[in-house]
């Protein structure tokens, strides 16, 4: 209510995986319900109203899924983050310290997030705008992040090991796999690489967005 006015856009995280007991909001009902009261808090606020999304966990199942995209459709959301941190384990991981609780970002959360994100794209038949987020290090991985279902994507910890310049070159790097495909636009690749009958488009957000 105090801040809302002047945020850019307004995020519902129940992905976290270092907060006890957070990842149970993602259940159906209790999801409903927090995004119901939120949707209507967000519709008080005077025009222009910033958009409202849900940031979800790259840990989710097929069934999981579908409430998500459910949910988010009856509660007019206006898009999805896809997504947290993983609470997974990969084999391929060295460190000493892999075993540690807590959410796992960078290169090993790119496959299962990217797997989500083309999972809600399906289940909200491209008709929710839906931002990309996990193991994004380059003009690929933004693009394949797009050819999924992404309209948009975020970088963090790329970020650390780059900083700044990164965006550049994922720019840069993005414009020549778009033009070599043969897209013309951003729009056009959006959900290019997910089987599909026949989807409406979504309204597209095209921003890199630097978390």
């Amino acid at each position: 209510r105090t801040l809302g006015r002047y945020a850019d856009y307004l995020v519902v995280n129940v992905s976290s995986p270092n907060t006890p007991g957070l990842r149970d909001l993602q259940k159906r009902k209790v999801l409903l319900d927090l995004l119901l009261s939120v949707r209507n808090e967000v519709d008080a606020l005077p025009e222009p109203r910033p958009p409202l999304l849900l940031k979800v966990a790259p840990d989710l199942n097929d069934s999981e899924c579908q409430d998500i995209a459910d949910v988010s459709r009856e509660a007019k959301i206006d898009g999805i983050i896809v997504s947290n941190t993983t609470i997974a384990r990969p084999e391929t991981l060295r460190s000493a310290h892999k075993a540690e609780a807590g959410g796992l970002s960078g290169a090993p959360l790119f496959e299962p997030s990217t797997a989500v994100l083309r999972n809600l794209y399906q289940r909200t038949e491209g008709k929710m705008t839906l931002i990309g987020v996990g193991g994004v290090s380059s003009g690929k991985d933004a693009y394949e992040k797009i050819r999924n279902g992404a309209s948009a994507v975020q970088l963090y910890s790329a970020l650390v090991y780059e900083g700044t310049p990164l965006v550049s070159r994922i720019k840069k790097e993005l414009a020549s796999l778009l033009a070599e495909n043969g897209f013309s636009s951003v729009d056009e690749a959006v959900g290019s690489g997910v089987p599909k009958p026949q989807l409406r488009s979504a309204r597209r957000w095209y921003f890199l967005y630097l978390l």
